[in-house]
């Protein structure tokens, strides 16, 4: 488990659509363009708007449900949303490393996959959460090298940045489908992760 910078506001985009469908949470095409926000440029004022909006328990509690396990201490963590997009507020650090946004490949992955396939919330709600997340705004790592090795592809994407932390997460759709997903600390994250998504470009090809 690291820390993951914005990539753990995906968490927030799941446990928004998880407290409409339970009619927790008003539902507005307000928070829908707020939620599309805080994915597509990821803004962190959008981000914190919803948090404030949730509440930390409400996340942690959609993260940890016995159908979702997003966040699983005998999986190693995951997804972890414990502190607003912003200098001020309350900080309630995760459990086992007391990260206050943080993620593992494993839980990224799962993730995207259940999405993919329907399982979060209801089918209907993981195409609104898709439509989020597709066309990202920011070009940058996976994203700068997809749109030349895979220009026809659509991606569905969340990354991070903080620092030396780099973190991406793809879902690529097109002639070839696969998710992508890497946490990074070191100074050139950035130009770590645009290669390593040009090699599973060429492996997945060659298969």
């Amino acid at each position: 488990m690291m820390y993951a910078a914005s990539l753990p506001k995906i968490a927030v985009l799941l446990a928004a659509h998880q407290s409409f469908q339970d009619r927790v949470l008003e539902e507005t095409p307000e928070k829908h363009r707020t939620l599309t926000e805080m994915i597509r440029v990821s803004s962190n004022a959008s981000a914190t708007r919803m948090i404030d909006e949730l509440g930390y328990e409400r996340i942690a509690s959609v993260l940890t449900r016995p159908d979702y396990r997003l966040y699983d201490p005998s999986r190693g963590g995951g997804l972890w949303v414990g502190k607003r997009y912003a200098k001020s507020g309350e900080r309630r650090p995760d459990p086992m490393r007391g990260l206050s946004h943080a993620a593992t490949v494993t839980q990224v992955c799962r993730f995207y996959y259940m999405l993919a396939t329907g399982r979060l919330v209801s089918p209907e709600r993981c195409r609104q959460m898709l439509e989020a997340m597709v066309d990202p705004a920011i070009h940058h790592k996976f994203v700068r090298t997809l749109e030349r090795t895979a220009p026809n592809a659509r991606l569905y994407r969340k990354s991070g940045t903080w620092r030396s932390y780099h973190s991406d997460s793809v879902l690529v759709w097109g002639d070839q489908r696969y998710i992508a997903v890497a946490l990074v600390e070191h100074p050139a994250g950035d130009e770590i992760l645009e290669e390593l998504a040009a090699g599973l470009e060429t492996c997945i090809r060659a298969r």
